[in-house]
């Protein structure tokens, strides 16, 4: 990486997709949503269906009025909204790994990968975009 004026700041971050999963001992997993931290640029992000009827259509059977409860739960948590509760003020990093950290739910997330960008909101949009459309 050069330190010249007009080249790319590259920057390090792991992101995991969240997945609704109807009936955890299936394993059928439909990603609705992105989790995207940059430790070094202090971002989290999370992009998540918020169409009720998308979410309907995508996971036939489930609550989706409490899917999308728990949905807003966890972005208020990512943006660390004062009323999300005390996860929701601690750092970005701790804040990712609670979102992430494995559990036996309806909403789960897949396995935490790593990559490279310029600009962490932008990648978010990308990454939501190529896993949940």
């Amino acid at each position: 990486m050069s330190d010249a004026p007009d080249s790319p700041r590259w920057i390090a971050y792991s992101f995991a997709v969240l997945c609704v999963v109807p009936h955890p001992h299936l394993g059928t997993a439909i990603p609705v949503g992105v989790i995207l931290h940059a430790r070094t640029a202090q971002f989290i992000g999370i992009r998540v269906l918020t169409d009720p009827a998308e979410l309907a259509a995508r996971a036939p059977g489930v609550d989706v009025e409490l899917l999308c409860r728990y949905l807003d739960g966890l972005r208020a948590v990512a943006e660390g909204a004062s009323d999300a509760g005390p996860v929701a003020l601690l750092p970005t990093s701790e804040r990712f790994h609670w979102l992430t950290a494995p559990r036996s739910d309806v909403l789960q997330t897949g396995r935490v990968h790593s990559g490279l960008t310029e600009e962490p909101a932008a990648e978010l949009e990308r990454l939501f975009t190529g896993y949940v459309g």
